[in-house]
């Protein structure tokens, strides 16, 4: 199935190019695009090809790109989306803080919409669900971005370990959650997505009971016809509300923040456990920035056991994967060091010439409490030059 997305820029295109294809002998005929050239170019461009080269690409932000992907517009007219619009409008301020936390998620989100051809409001889904915020828990016991309770998420393959929750993984969380949506979707409502969505909220088994009662009455087998718990009355709503002054931010006043239309992170597969100080260090980013792209990680540490893949900041991916692999080809030797009286961690690594945070990862210790006796295993290379500089 072509992305409507993708349908829609190659419409444009192909429209663009019937037009360069005209006659450009009279240039108040000619597509204004062809006639606007940089300052300094005089003469006529050889094709229409040459014309696009001359003009630079507008940059266009991640709220554009979602602009395109909307489906539903149509049913903000409903009274009861225009009554969310309004409670929306009343707290601006909420919104810019809400749309503030997405900033890392939504170029990512958005094309995983599109990728599945799905409409580009359920990309504004947390929003409602959990602020936009990755750590949210409900008082139900739900967690995350997409808000799962303990029993879904382990029907969908999320996995709770002692280190490591799913739920708060926005990669894993995201891709259960639109996988969720989907096979509903087709399972119990021949495709109908809004259907799935309250589904998601009130469960299968409400919607399908409010279903046959709506049937049994002669209404039309639609989410706005039938009689559902308030929550879900008003969940899909809340939904197309804020869509649709995400649609038209001028209209309805509201200030979004600048989201460029590029990745905001990047994914680096691990093979040995690594804790997020030392990816830090070895990214050149902050531990602050590591915790808030990986919240899924519970104790600061990643196991491959349990999870192998860290996010970093796209600018920083090239440092971590190029440190990762010096650092690989230095320490896949090491050798035991015992700790010894008057020992702390911060006085064995300057010792060794290696940091505190090298030791803490290949040990998987966390802090710096360390006792006489305990075996730490060491880099080869730096004990060597240790024992050197001592001898």
């Amino acid at each position: 199935m072509i992305p409507h997305a993708f349908r829609h820029r190659a419409a444009a295109l192909m429209g663009a190019v019937a037009i360069a294809s005209a006659s450009l002998s009279t240039a108040a005929y000619a597509h204004p695009g062809l006639t606007n050239y940089p300052h300094g170019v005089t003469s006529l461009p050889a094709s229409f090809w040459e014309a696009l080269a001359l003009r630079p690409a507008a940059a266009q932000d991640v709220w554009a790109r979602l602009r395109e992907s909307m489906q539903w517009q149509e049913e903000i007219r409903r009274p009861r989306v225009k009554e969310w619009i309004e409670r929306y409008r009343n707290n601006p301020e909420n919104i810019a803080e809400i749309t503030e936390r997405a900033t890392p998620w939504l170029h990512w989100i958005v094309q995983q919409l599109e990728a599945r051809d799905l409409p580009g409001e359920i990309a504004l889904l947390p929003f409602v669900e959990s602020s936009f915020d990755p750590t949210a828990r409900s008082s139900m016991g739900a967690r995350g971005l997409w808000q799962f309770m303990p029993g879904t998420a382990d029907a969908l393959g999320l996995p709770r370990t002692g280190g490591y929750d799913g739920r708060l993984d926005v990669v894993a969380s995201t891709h259960a959650a639109l996988d969720y949506i989907e096979e509903q979707a087709e399972q119990w409502y021949e495709g109908d997505l809004e259907l799935s969505l309250a589904a998601y909220n009130a469960g299968a088994g409400t919607i399908n009971n409010a279903l046959r009662v709506a049937t049994s009455q002669g209404k039309s087998e639609t989410y706005w016809q039938l009689l559902l718990p308030g929550e879900t009355m008003h969940y899909l709503p809340k939904l197309l509300a804020i869509s649709a002054i995400i649609a038209d931010p001028d209209r309805y006043q509201v200030a979004l923040p600048e989201i460029p239309d590029v990745p905001a992170f990047a994914e680096v597969e691990l093979k040995r456990p690594l804790n997020l100080e030392h990816a830090a260090f070895l990214a050149g980013t902050s531990v602050e920035t590591l915790e808030s792209l990986n919240p899924g990680l519970l104790n600061g540490q990643l196991t491959p056991a349990n999870h192998n893949v860290l996010l970093v900041p796209s600018e920083h991916y090239d440092t971590l994967v190029t440190n990762l692999a010096s650092q690989a080809e230095s320490s896949d030797q090491t050798v035991r060091y015992q700790v010894q009286r008057g020992d702390s961690l911060s006085r064995i690594a300057s010792r060794h010439g290696i940091s505190p945070a090298t030791i803490r990862s290949l040990n998987g210790i966390r802090g710096d409490m360390i006792r006489v006796g305990q075996m730490l295993k060491l880099p080869e290379n730096s004990y060597t030059r240790a024992q050197a500089s001592n001898g």
